[in-house]
Parts: structure tokens; sequence; C-alpha cells
């Protein structure tokens, strides 16, 4: 019963690789912006981004490795937490330019 249903198997297997790599690309992608970007443009704490995409990472990388199935809550909760950092506060922070670095005397230059 071991090779039963492989190809769904296989299926899952590979979506819980793709989704472990939304995640893990959505927490470099956090680990790499300014930390005053995300209170700059009121979407939380670069801290708390960083606690909730880790936790993702770390659940997707489970789901993966283990062979979690679908209908498990934890991998969905962790794909679901990074595609709203990635579609919601990633262009917000990704826009936001810190106008304090390179000032003169009378403005930026």
């Amino acid at each position: 019963m071991f090779g039963a249903y492989t190809p769904l198997r296989d299926f899952f297997l590979a979506l819980g690789l793709a989704a472990f790599a939304v995640e893990a690309w959505a927490f470099i992608d956090a680990i790499t912006r300014p930390a005053q970007a995300f209170v700059a443009v009121g979407k939380q704490t670069k801290q708390l981004w960083l606690i909730i995409l880790g936790v993702a990472a770390v659940v997707g990388l489970a789901g993966a490795a283990y062979g979690v199935g679908p209908t498990s809550i934890l991998p969905v909760a962790a794909f679901v937490a990074a595609a709203v950092y990635l579609a919601d506060v990633r262009p917000k922070v990704k826009e936001f330019r810190n106008s304090g670095t390179s000032s003169g005397p009378y403005g930026p230059w």
C-alpha cells in the first residue's frame, strides 16, 4: 500500500515545496527591508512580520517535509500569512524612501 496514490502524493509534495518557497521568499524579503519603512507605511513592525513569516516558513518546511496534506490548517495559514505580506505589505514597504540619508543643509540632493 506504500505506492498507492503516488501521483497525488507527488502533486501535494510539489505544492508544499512551492508554498515553502513562497514563504521563504517573503521571510528573506522582510529581512532586507528597513525597519522604519514598516512603521512609516502603517504595516505593524518589522519584528512582528519577521516572527510571523519565520513561523510560517518553519511550518511550511515541516508541512512539505512530512507530507502534511491539504486538509491541515497550519500550512494553509502559513501560506496565507506569506501571501498577505507579499500582496499588501511588500509593495508599500518597497516604495518607502528614506529621505534623511542624503540630505544637505537645504534638503535632499
